[in-house]
């Protein structure tokens, strides 16, 4: 019998530690939690700042008007002073025509391309860029002259690679047929091949690179072996990404898309229709 009992006062001690284990772990799980999620709305503003000076540093950049490795202007302009000359826009990529009073500050197309009530189902041949959804609103960031004359316009687009999506922006000239800029903030793709997007070389190669050809279709084409210099084909070409086939086409692929039809092109029409008026 005492061994009995000896055994039954183990049993319930051992109950009772395993108890003070167990609330003492929930506590720490709790404890934990509170200052994690106190944490992420405490910086949340500040990563939204970052977020957004991420994005005018690339659209900066995009336009040639801040230098990849630079924070500040050539003149010593913040990037807040640098991109207050932009105006940006809300347009609805259907009809190509602007939105006033859309609360660009709290839109994300990204977002809303995820949404089956706010974005377009592509069908496989549409979808060339390979994104699935096409965003039913896009911004755009357009710099003008003192005069009001249009300088350059800047759009976001993104595409699938090798290894997956590459989010960037495209800068046009005034002309708006001719690229003034291509540089992408996200990517995946192999370092030393698709990678190469970043390189500063192949992004040299874009500037002057003519978009619509005369029947007004995106025509950009990165091609191995160059047409020679003064043929027509040669103003629409980019030296492709040696090694790197997949990257090479869907960075062509993405550029078309965005500027073409079911995208950004009827905006850009009707704002060249615009300006010739």
């Amino acid at each position: 019998m005492p061994d009995t009992e000896a055994a039954a006062s183990d049993s319930g001690s051992n109950k009772d530690s395993l108890s003070r284990i167990m609330l003492v772990a929930l506590s720490v799980c709790l404890v934990c939690s509170i200052v994690v999620s106190t944490a992420a709305v405490a910086l949340k503003p500040a990563q939204e700042a970052n977020k957004a000076l991420d994005r005018k540093q690339n659209i900066l950049r995009a336009a040639g008007l801040l230098a990849a490795d630079a924070s500040v202007g050539a003149g010593g302009e913040s990037i807040d002073e640098l991109f207050a000359s932009f105006r940006q826009v809300a347009i609805d990529l259907e009809t190509g025509q602007l939105i006033e009073g859309f609360d660009t500050a709290g839109y994300d197309p990204l977002k809303a391309a995820k949404d089956p009530g706010r974005s377009l189902d592509l069908t496989p041949e549409q979808d060339i860029a390979t994104i699935g959804r096409r965003e039913d609103v896009g911004l755009a960031y357009l710099l003008e002259g003192a005069d009001g004359t249009l300088d350059k316009v800047v759009i976001p687009v993104r595409g699938y690679g090798l290894w997956g999506t590459l989010y960037g922006f495209l800068a046009l000239e005034g002309d708006l047929n001719t690229i003034a800029g291509l540089g992408f903030y996200e990517q995946k793709e192999t370092p030393g091949l698709g990678g190469e997007v970043d390189n500063p070389a192949w992004k040299a190669l874009w500037p002057g690179v003519k978009l619509y050809d005369g029947s007004g279709k995106p025509s950009v084409a990165l091609v191995k072996g160059r047409s020679p210099e003064g043929s027509p084909a040669a103003d629409y070409e980019v030296d492709a990404l040696s090694g790197a086939t997949f990257t090479t086409k869907g960075v062509q692929n993405l550029v078309n898309f965005w500027t073409g039809e079911l995208a950004y092109g009827p905006y850009l029409k009707q704002l060249s229709n615009n300006r010739r008026g």
